[in-house]
């Protein structure tokens, strides 16, 4: 078995293409061996900013003989299915081999092929993996780059290393012919290197101040860094992705210590890393806990004056970069937010939404709706459909108790009339950074810079903060706001941009979603999971859905918008009911985020929606409510009694599901001129349904012990589990449906549901019907697997 080297030299590759570039090329080089039929050992490949390289271990010297048959046509065929047969394999006709193929006579090409060479396949493929390597960004150079049939490279191809076990692997790519030489570092060894093979290929380049390894230069890039602030009595700013970066920016990597002038600390901590960060590849350090005058650069030389020159010049060039930093801070605090808000009236948000002033208006209401209706706040406002109620709109009037408090110390102290004012000054302020100078340099730094102009300019603490972590949270990983008032403006942010492009029908699809709709769905979730926020889903996106309903219906009647680009059901104001199915969607999406984020198995997640769902289909999901009720939920199933009491719900539910039970109502004489939407409500129709259930309550037959048991047991849970929901204490109603598990175990033992008797046939379909109705006042058990 026998090692290979190849080397792909070209000028600079640019760090952030380098992990990419690695990968691509251990794909193709296994994809053309595959081809072949071989299987090498270990593969590695490394990188530096001037080459690509590969060693492969164990490969063989010679491919193995394969024997491959291809199925053509059968006999008495058109002529052009046999001609095209000959052309794609290759063969005429005379060199076919006829076989009988299930009683019909069929050609086949059979092609002996003997083995080859390795090293004539490694030949082949060099070329073959140069032509395709998808570079995201390549050129073409030379006389040759006026045919688009060139070789395209990152950068102009300079030579190649290919060398199989100690033998040259002759071939040509780009112009550029195989050899054994390369070339060292640019600076301290610029002439050729010869290789002699894979085994010492990395030693010698080393010894020419190269080290070929990206991962061991990455080490020593962290361990330099951090070295040279600890000898500073400094502590480096960790980055992992700047180790990454300089690590692909040198071949022999020297970090170096340097200082700025001190003055410019009075420019926000934040700016001043971004701007070393970004501009120059720079580490920050600091000095107890706080941002210290001094940076880390990394160096692709061994300095004989130990890196003074170097470090010197860097200083002059970040000098420069915070000069202009501290210019756009100090420029952009002699405007107030609120004037700088003006401004946002010239950016479009959106062409079917207006603009970011628009867009900042329906924040602001939205914000302030959500803290004096008690969604967001000290004292949340109790729903109807929860403890004590049953209809779809929040109370008018305020709960004494707070059973899910907003942990914030912002909201201690302050009526709801305070908190409301600071939502809605925050809201109009969160976007009047994007025209400042600093965040049209930086704009990484929108919301950061806001909060601190707002706190520059004297704005309450809670003001800046809001503006400073409305986009929170942005991924998975990012913290989640608490205070009140940002809660409020986050919220309203998101729900807005949900309820806006959803109307004008720019929805996500597949994996494409330009919009971030999806992780403004995840936000409002951790948003209100995180504060224990009672925010009445459906409810909000009608607010945050009205004013821009107004809006679009104006643009529509101004022609700016055409209608078939929008939801119809929203705009139509023939009925409630069609004004519900875009808010069925948002529900929907939002739902769908929800339970890919909760850890819980999706039977769980999916009985806990469709229950919540059942109980307020007009408020929609609560989620604070959801949460407590997977809890509970996840905890009661896996115990012996939630597990058996499971079992004989799906026993229950597949015997009604198979008798077509309907209740006591399909049993019921119609005339079929019955209003339809009256249903069981109709006065005339409660005396019938009334008559009937005494009748089941009063069989006339005597129930067996086991069927009078299940009775009683279900007189007492029901009504506890059902009082226990209505105070959302899940593991009360868990408690009180365990109590049903002995008696729908001996029920199914000791009583024959399908008596010959109809009478008995149906009291006892009744009650399983009750006991499934029973289990369903507290989880859609029908969804959980099991």
């Amino acid at each position: 078995m026998t090692d290979f080297l190849l080397e792909l030299r070209s000028e600079e590759i640019p760090a952030r293409m380098q992990a990419g570039a690695r990968a691509d090329l251990e794909k193709l080089f296994r994809k053309e061996l595959a081809a072949a039929g071989i299987a090498p050992g270990a593969i590695t490949v490394w990188s530096t900013p001037r080459r690509l390289a590969l060693i492969a271990r164990d490969l063989p010297e010679a491919t193995e003989a394969v024997r491959e048959e291809t199925k053509g046509p059968a006999l008495g065929a058109p002529p052009q299915a046999l001609e095209g047969f000959l052309r794609k394999v290759g063969l005429s006709q005379d060199q076919l081999e006829v076989r009988d193929l299930k009683g019909k006579d069929t050609y086949f090409a059979v092609v002996e092929k003997p083995g080859r060479a390795v090293s004539a396949v490694l030949a082949d493929a060099i070329p073959a993996i140069v032509r395709a390597f998808p570079w995201p960004k390549s050129m073409r150079w030379g006389a040759a780059s006026i045919s688009t049939e060139s070789t395209r490279w990152v950068r102009p191809l300079s030579g190649i290393v290919a060398i199989f076990g100690v033998e040259l692997v002759p071939c040509e790519a780009g112009g550029v012919a195989s050899g054994y030489a390369t070339v060292g570092h640019r600076f301290h060894h610029p002439g050729a290197i010869t290789i002699g093979g894979a085994n010492d290929y990395a030693d010698k380049l080393r010894a020419c101040h190269v080290i070929v390894d990206h991962e061991e230069r990455q080490d020593i890039v962290r361990a330099g860094a951090r070295a040279a602030a600890e000898d500073a009595a400094l502590t480096l700013v960790e980055d992992e992705g700047l180790v990454i970066e300089n690590a692909g920016l040198t071949e022999w990597p020297v970090p170096l210590l340097g200082r700025f002038d001190e003055a410019f600390l009075e420019v926000p901590p934040e700016v001043i890393q971004l701007t070393a960060r970004v501009n120059q590849k720079y580490f920050v350090c600091e000095q107890d806990g706080k941002l210290a005058n001094a940076f880390v650069c990394t160096a692709n030389i061994e300095a004989s004056d130990g890196g003074e020159a170097i470090v010197a010049g860097n200083r002059k060039v970040l000098a420069a970069r915070l000069s202009d930093a501290r210019f756009f801070w100090d420029t952009d605090r002699k405007t107030t937010l609120a004037e700088q808000a003006k401004k946002l009236e010239r950016i479009t948000f959106h062409e079917k939404l207006g603009t970011v002033a628009d867009k900042v208006e329906r924040v602001a209401k939205l914000a302030r709706w959500l803290v004096e209706e008690g969604i967001v706040g000290a004292s949340p406002l109790p729903f109807r459909g929860e403890a004590g109620g049953g209809g779809s709109q929040p109370s008018a009037s305020l709960g004494d108790e707070n059973p899910h408090p907003n942990p914030s110390p912002e909201g201690e102290g302050l009526d709801r009339a305070a908190l409301a004012d600071m939502a809605e000054q925050a809201a109009r302020l969160c976007k009047a950074d994007l025209v400042t100078e600093m965040v049209g340099e930086f704009p990484e730094l929108q919301g950061l810079m806001g909060g601190y102009y707002a706190r520059a300019e004297g704005l309450p603490d809670a003001v800046a903060d809001a503006i400073r972590d409305h986009y929170k949270p942005v991924g998975q990983g990012d913290e989640v706001p608490t205070a009140p008032v940002t809660v409020a403006v986050s919220l309203a942010d998101k729900l807005d941009t949900i309820a806006g492009f959803f109307l004008v029908h720019e929805l996500p699809t597949g994996t494409r979603d330009p919009f971030a709709l999806r992780r403004a769905a995840i936000a409002i979730i951790r948003l209100v999971l995180t504060n224990g926020v009672r925010l009445p889903l459906r409810l909000a996106f009608e607010q945050a859905a009205a004013p821009i309903s107004f809006s679009v219906s104006r643009q529509v009647q101004a022609g700016k918008i055409n209608l078939e680009d929008l939801d119809y059901a929203l705009l139509s104001k023939r009925s409630g009911r069609e004004l519900r199915t875009l808010f069925d969607l948002h529900d929907s999406f939002v739902i769908e985020r929800f339970e890919g984020l909760v850890d819980y198995p999706s039977g769980l997640v999916r009985a806990a929606v469709s229950w919540d769902r059942f109980r307020s289909p007009f408020d929609a999901t609560d989620f604070v409510r959801l949460s407590a009720l997977l809890e509970s939920l996840q905890a009661f199933v896996g115990t012996e009694d939630g597990a058996n009491l499971l079992a004989g719900y799906k026993r229950a539910a597949n015997i009604l599901k198979k008798e077509d039970w309907h209740g006591v109502e399909g049993e019921i004489a119609r005339t079929g001129e019955e209003d339809p939407l009256a249903g069981v409500d109709d006065p005339d129709l409660a005396p019938v349904i009334a008559a009937k259930m005494a009748e089941r309550n009063a069989p006339t037959y005597t129930r067996e012990p086991a069927e009078q048991a299940l009775i009683e047991a279900l007189g007492q849970a029901a009504p506890r589990a059902e009082a226990a929901v209505a105070a959302e204490d899940f593991a009360g109603a868990m408690a009180a449906l365990a109590s049903l598990r002995a008696p729908i175990d001996a029920f199914f033992d000791g009583v024959t549901v399908n008596d010959p008797d109809p009478a008995k046939r149906n009291a006892r379909l009744a009650l399983l019907d009750q006991f499934r109705a029973a289990v369903h006042n507290v989880a859609d058990f029908s969804r959980i697997e099991g």
